[in-house]
């Protein structure tokens, strides 16, 4: 991960149609596939609508209690499951005012934790409907709001900070959140290709650092996806003329885009996802140091040692003085060396040993060599003795 990535929410934009997290159906930690539908569960008829006077639903929620006594709406189950309800405390324009995914979003938000306590108040938090900008209850449930509609939110931690909590806001670990929420806007994303560089590079960088935050809190999946929307983003054709500075600076944006999204699926152990945001990466900035270390990384899962140690050589090369890329390939070429002494060790026990056995019958060649080379000299020796004495007998004889 980039250390020096922000990590905040931020008013956020994309052009409508994108697909999102809540679209895909991916199953992380905090929703089900079941509980994902094409469209928002049904709002139950709370007998107000276009046709209530807004004097009267002003009068009746002129109380600022976040549960005002005498409300005779009921609480809406969204998810079927009991953890997330919703409740209207002012009805809005009619469901034809309800926002659509992919489009941007304003709301005056309070969090309140269940005893009350205030946690924060922002009057005119701006995110784009599903793109994970905010906290799943947010997500989930905006949408399900007419424009103007106030309404209370309760929630379980499964959708708000989960078990970590969060630093900023501040909100303990496993902590029930009662959120109000009022809908104050609903506007269509601009469109990419008329979109300013300066205005697409800060969008660009905007998604970037969401998908950030998710990482830092362990949500690699919303990590992922925050990623993808930035680089559709980074790689959606302009109609504006661009500089080839801001080009520059959109492809920086893009690379790290594509590093941060190789850590999270190297988390998530989706290798080949991983070593193709490298290679992606790796194609537009080959020396790209965070590259290398992570396609090494990644070919070292998979088991292919040796392009991962020319990988992580290559990395150290350019960064001859980084600790972390020198750990990771002593440990890699330790492992590599192991792995070939089993494989040798392996081979000979399924040969029986052939390198043994071919030693054993060269001795043994040279042995009966060295044997038959005495046994030939001995023999010539014997029959020149027994020729020379043969001579003397019959020299005497004469």
């Amino acid at each position: 991960m980039d250390a020096s990535d922000n990590h905040e929410n931020a008013p956020l934009a994309k052009k409508t149609g994108q697909t999102s997290l809540l679209d895909s159906g991916e199953d992380f930690e905090v929703l089900d596939e079941e509980d994902i539908d094409d469209e928002p569960p049904p709002l139950e008829d709370a007998g107000g609508g276009k046709e209530k006077k807004r004097e009267q639903s002003q009068n009746e929620n002129a109380n600022t209690d976040p549960d005002p006594p005498g409300k005779v709406d009921e609480w809406l189950d969204v998810l079927g499951n009991n953890l997330l309800k919703k409740k209207i405390l002012e009805a809005g324009q009619g469901r034809d005012s309800r926002p659509q995914k992919g489009q941007n979003v304003k709301i005056h938000l309070k969090t309140h934790l269940m005893d009350g306590t205030l946690v924060e108040e922002q009057p005119d938090l701006s995110f784009t409907m599903g793109d994970g900008d905010v906290i799943q209850a947010l997500d989930l449930t905006v949408q399900l709001m007419e424009m103007g509609e106030k309404a209370l939110i309760q929630t379980d931690a499964k959708y708000a900070y989960g078990a970590r909590g969060s630093l900023e806001p501040e909100v303990p670990p496993d902590a029930e959140l009662s959120l109000e929420v009022e809908l104050l806007k609903a506007t269509d994303a601009p469109d990419l290709e008329l979109l300013p560089p300066a205005e697409k590079i800060a969008l660009a960088s905007l998604k970037r650092e969401r998908g950030n935050v998710h990482y830092q809190r362990g949500d690699y999946a919303f990590a992922v996806n925050s990623y993808s929307i930035a680089l559709q983003i980074t790689e959606s054709s302009s109609k504006v003329d661009i500089s080839p500075e801001e080009e520059n600076e959109l492809m920086d944006v893009k690379v790290k885009c594509l590093n941060n999204m190789a850590a999270s699926q190297l988390k998530l152990d989706h290798y080949d996802a991983a070593l193709k945001s490298c290679v992606s990466a790796l194609a537009h900035q080959p020396d790209n140091i965070k590259a290398l270390f992570r396609m090494g990384k990644v070919l070292a899962l998979q088991g292919e040692y040796t392009e991962a140690i020319q990988t992580l050589r290559k990395a150290l090369k350019l960064e001859p003085s980084n600790k972390t890329i020198h750990a990771e390939l002593s440990k890699l070429v330790k492992k590599h060396s192991e792995q070939k002494g089993a494989e040798q060790a392996m081979y000979k026990k399924m040969l029986g040993n052939p390198l043994s056995g071919t030693g054993c019958t060269q001795k043994h060649r040279a042995k009966s060599s060295w044997g038959l080379s005495w046994k030939w000299l001995f023999g010539a020796t014997a029959v020149a003795i027994g020729g020379v004495a043969l001579s003397v007998v019959i020299a005497a004889r004469n």
